[in-house]
């Protein structure tokens, strides 16, 4: 029954998230009540994706960062430039509303990009380890980049998004690699098909939760906010685009293509939102905040091409 629901979900991905997030801004008061749940639900989504790992498959990463390198570049360098280039295009003389764009694609990988690699059998600890090194260089990559396209530095708080990291990723991870390690492979074998389905609906749940944040930006809908929807969600879907591209010309496997790919498109949204708010003014963060609109439609989208491809 539960392999047959996972099939079922699996087919509806594409539909399920962009739904999730509609009925997350529709009935944002609920779910705004339960945000902290978040964090316990992606660690058991986390957990379930990682019962796969093995400390084997992490040495191999970390001794060839190749893939890694490409992703930091892409994440930091390719979109934040892509970004401010559309934005200038397309908002000549708003300078605040490209700020908003550049920052939407400078700020970290986003962590549920791991759960998505994990759904489309890509190589999650490829992926655990571009969140990992990403999150933990973004105090000073972020500043500095900021800096470099918009000419504003800002102090990102290390420490509370390092206790979520640990929370949500790192912990959980372990426990599943030790946990397939020490049965030596036998959790995997029956638990994983077991519990694929709730990652599924978890994952579902994390999006309504997440969306509700978004509600207030868009109750008063203009040209202008049409505008900036538009050209966001044309820039992040030409990051999943172009790490995709970029991957394929690099000459990477297919897991690491399926990896790359949502690393490179994803963005830790909630970080870019409070950073927005606080370091700068009010337009710059509308961008951003439609960013969360927007990425796991295009994940759902970009999963149903990588699966055909």
């Amino acid at each position: 029954m539960l392999t047959k629901l996972n099939k079922v979900l699996q087919k509806g991905m594409p539909f399920i998230a962009p739904s999730s997030v509609l009925i997350g801004v529709l009935f944002a008061d609920y779910f705004v009540q339960v945000e902290y749940l978040v964090t316990w639900i992606f660690a058991f989504m986390t957990f379930a994706g990682s019962l796969s790992l093995n400390f084997i498959a992490l040495h191999r990463v970390i001794t060839n960062p190749t893939s890694i390198f490409i992703a930091l570049v892409i994440l930091h360098l390719v979109m934040p430039l892509w970004a401010w280039l559309v934005g200038w295009i397309t908002f000549p003389d708003d300078s605040l509303t490209v700020t908003g764009f550049v920052l939407a694609m400078v700020i970290p990988t986003g962590i549920t990009s791991f759960i998505w690699v994990s759904l489309n059998k890509g190589n999650v600890v490829l992926t655990l380890s571009i969140i990992l090194i990403d999150t933990i260089l973004s105090p000073f990559i972020v500043p500095y980049s900021l800096s470099l396209f918009v000419g504003k530095s800002v102090e990102l708080e290390v420490w509370p998004m390092m206790q979520g990291l640990l929370m949500m990723i790192v912990i959980p991870s372990i426990i599943g690699m030790v946990l397939n390690e020490w049965s030596h492979g036998k959790v995997h074998e029956v638990w994983s098909p077991r519990l694929a389905p709730f990652s599924k609906i978890a994952l579902s749940l994390v999006i309504m939760i997440n969306s509700s944040a978004v509600a207030p930006y868009l109750k008063d809908i203009d040209w202008h906010l049409i505008r900036v929807a538009c050209v966001m969600f044309f820039i992040a879907g030409t990051g999943y685009l172009l790490t995709w591209i970029a991957a394929h010309l690099l000459k990477r496997d297919r897991i690491d293509v399926t990896a790359l790919t949502f690393s490179g498109g994803m963005r830790n949204i909630s970080a870019g939102a409070v950073i927005a708010v606080q370091y700068f003014p009010g337009p710059v963060a509308v961008p951003v905040v439609i960013g969360m609109l927007f990425q796991q439609v295009l994940a759902s989208i970009y999963s149903k091409f990588l699966n055909r491809r």
